[in-house]
């Protein structure tokens, strides 16, 4: 009876929750899934397993996003908003063109490390051909703005000429998020191939700042680095 008693008590909590604040439980539950998924793969994860680590429950994770792949969706779009949200607070306009093309780079580099889920989730996404992206303007929508960054910080630095002529700011988007990418997906493997640890901290220091330098060759003048 006490067992059956607990048991009540916090489906009543869940249910209080779930009243009390509807975003926070949608955002718990994404936060879960996510975890899952990167973990798991889409096929992998299941939601009976989601649904007994959140707030919620199997029913409101249905209520809230329709199924699993709209789950799965939803916690793609967030993790592409978090990485997009941490570009726009970075305050680039108020630096130099190759002081904000060095921040941009490092912040990417950084932010990649630390969200481990997200490049997973991507790998997945990668695996599926992008088709549930395809279905997300949320995604694209962010995407645009992180490309108009990049193309605003490039022809500012066209117009004082530190930067080559004729780059396509897309392409230095891909070169930025190929290297950071990899400093994330391959770790593991390059770790295990060449017996040093490049997940520790000297190494991650001295690759951050490779993909620095690598990328400012790419997209300035000698003059404007040494500079």
């Amino acid at each position: 009876m006490a067992e059956t008693g607990s048991a009540v008590k916090r489906a009543g909590r869940k249910a209080s929750t779930r009243q009390q604040d509807p975003e926070g439980t949608k955002q718990n539950i994404i936060e879960v899934a996510s975890q899952e998924f990167a973990l798991n793969g889409l096929s992998g994860a299941r939601i009976d397993e989601i649904a007994a680590k959140t707030r919620s429950s199997k029913r409101m994770i249905y209520y809230y996003f329709g199924d699993k792949e709209g789950l799965y969706l939803s916690a793609l779009e967030s993790a592409y908003a978090t990485v997009r949200e941490g570009e726009a607070e970075l305050d680039i306009a108020g630096l130099s063109p190759v002081d904000g093309l060095k921040r941009l780079v490092e912040f990417t580099f950084e932010h990649h490390h630390q969200h481990e889920d997200f490049i997973r989730m991507v790998m997945i996404e990668n695996i599926h051909h992008g088709q549930y992206l395809e279905r997300s303007s949320v995604v694209r929508d962010l995407n645009v703005t992180a490309i108009a960054k990049i193309r605003d910080l490039y022809e500012r630095g066209l117009k004082v000429g530190l930067f080559r002529d004729g780059l396509d700011p897309l392409e230095i988007h891909w070169q930025i998020s190929a290297l950071c990418f990899f400093n994330v997906s391959n770790r593991a493997t390059f770790s295990q191939l060449f017996a040093r640890d490049f997940g520790a901290a000297d190494m991650q220091a001295r690759l951050k700042q490779n993909t620095v330098d690598m990328v400012l060759r790419f997209v300035a003048k000698a003059e404007a680095i040494k500079a």
